[in-house]
């Protein structure tokens, strides 16, 4: 026959539950964290990708405004386009990490048969190990 169970055997057992109780809620609390600081990082990495699509279109758009038999001016670095220096300024300034990921224009082709622009640009999010580019390629034609 057993000796029944007394008081004193029972003694920490709800603590013990307790204890496991706080542990589980905890986990789940860092797991909570953890997805928001994730869902945060894909927002400015989404952000930062519609910016650079912006800034992108923006100088396609002025090159498009622009005088056509000088939009070789635009390539960048090294173009003289009134405009380019201000939009180079502007994607410096709204998207981070681009000091070691530059800009570049590349317009080719002539007049007469039209203008390929190559627009890349590059940034690097803070907490990214590897740089972004975003390129946008548009065909420039004298009507």
């Amino acid at each position: 026959m057993h000796a029944p169970t007394t008081l004193s055997s029972q003694k920490g057992a709800f603590l013990l539950e307790a204890l496991i109780a706080i542990l589980i809620f905890s986990m789940g609390i860092l797991a909570m964290v953890g997805l928001q600081a994730a869902a945060i990082n894909s927002v400015s990495e989404s952000k930062y990708r519609t910016d650079a699509a912006f800034l992108a279109n923006e100088i396609i758009g002025q090159m498009w405004v622009a005088d056509r038999n000088n939009i070789d001016a635009f390539n960048h670095p090294g173009g003289t386009a009134p405009a380019l220096a201000a939009w180079a300024a502007k994607v410096d300034a709204t998207l981070p990490g681009v000091g070691a990921n530059q800009p570049q224009i590349v317009v080719a082709g002539n007049a007469l048969t039209g203008y390929t622009v190559t627009v890349s640009v590059g940034w690097q999010a803070p907490a990214a190990t590897t740089p972004s580019q975003y390129t946008g390629i548009a065909f420039i034609h004298n009507p």
